[in-house]
């Protein structure tokens, strides 16, 4: 299989995916500073996870000084699915890429790295790898220090609607997908009415922010796991 091992090919696959980043990671920076966690902090947050939804599910852990059990299963069960992508992108790694590599790659291996990375249909060099995550690195971490510095400067109203972003990129990201399969429809009407439970109803309401998105995450799943399973040929691509 031919191999694609060029720095500046990978640094032009992944600026754009840094630029889409930047306009993210800003709006994580002015949550978390809202959230009332330092410049500092909401910057190193950034800089040792590159993770939105992970991050945003994070924050009102950190805001509330919420146990580290609390929030270290959040962040296993919120970005589980990396492990998999890893394992899946690690079969078009070259020969030449070695064990610290491939856990730099691991480490900014988002699921738009994997898409532009699985996408090229060839071996993938160390040169390109790191070519192709250090401008989303940089793009994710950047954005959030400007968010988290011009969060205290900008007016309240722009503030505030900078801060949805975050939230309106996961809906973008569902609601193609609900539109076009029933399965996923339902499994997003659930979700979302189990939210609203854990947010409302007293007794649910008293279970930490962590711990709720563990439980419905992992229930939502098992439960369309068993609805809905996969069948083989779904999987093959076979009819």
């Amino acid at each position: 299989m031919q191999k694609l091992n060029s720095f500046s090919a990978g640094v032009r696959d992944g600026v754009s995916i840094g630029l889409g980043y930047l306009s993210v990671s800003f709006a994580f920076g002015i949550m978390g500073v809202g959230s009332g966690l330092s410049i500092l902090e909401v910057v190193m947050v950034s800089m040792m996870n590159v993770t939105s939804a992970g991050q945003l599910a994070a924050l009102p852990i950190l805001a509330s000084l919420g146990s580290v059990i609390e929030l270290i299963l959040t962040q296993v069960v919120i970005n589980a699915r990396y492990a998999l992508m890893s394992i899946s992108l690690s079969q078009r790694l070259a020969p030449d890429v070695g064990t610290k590599e491939r856990m730099l790659v691991g480490f900014v291996n988002t699921d738009e790295v994997f898409a532009v990375a699985t996408g090229k249909g060839m071996m993938l060099g160390k040169m390109y790898l790191f070519g192709l995550i250090i401008p989303p690195f940089i793009g994710w971490t950047m954005g959030t220090l400007l968010g988290a510095v011009l969060g205290n400067v900008l007016p309240v109203i722009l503030t505030n609607a900078l801060g949805i972003a975050l939230y309106a990129m996961f809906i973008a990201i569902v609601i193609p997908e609900g539109r076009s399969d029933r399965r996923t429809a339902f499994c997003i009407l659930v979700s979302a009415a189990l939210s609203c439970a854990f947010f409302f109803v007293p007794i649910l309401k008293r279970i930490p922010s962590g711990f709720t998105v563990i439980i419905i995450a992992v229930a939502v799943s098992a439960f369309f796991a068993a609805l809905y399973p996969i069948k083989e040929e779904e999987v093959t691509g076979d009819a």
